[in-house]
């Protein structure tokens, strides 16, 4: 992959987001937990994807 520096921020940044949001669920309103939790979790399917590609891509 030639985008390996994109591809570890969007991975450090969906991480961290993730945990960031369980820390601070009980601050959130319960309106705006919703959308942000399902947007984590998408991010982090994505980043999970991004890691196997790249070490699948490593070995060609």
């Amino acid at each position: 992959m030639s985008n390996s520096g994109t591809i570890l921020t969007f991975i450090l940044v969906s991480f961290c987001f993730a945990i960031i949001l369980i820390l601070k669920k009980d601050t959130l309103p319960p309106q705006i937990k919703r959308y942000l939790a399902i947007s984590a979790i998408v991010m982090v399917a994505v980043s999970f994807v991004l890691v196997l590609v790249s070490f699948f891509g490593a070995g060609m």
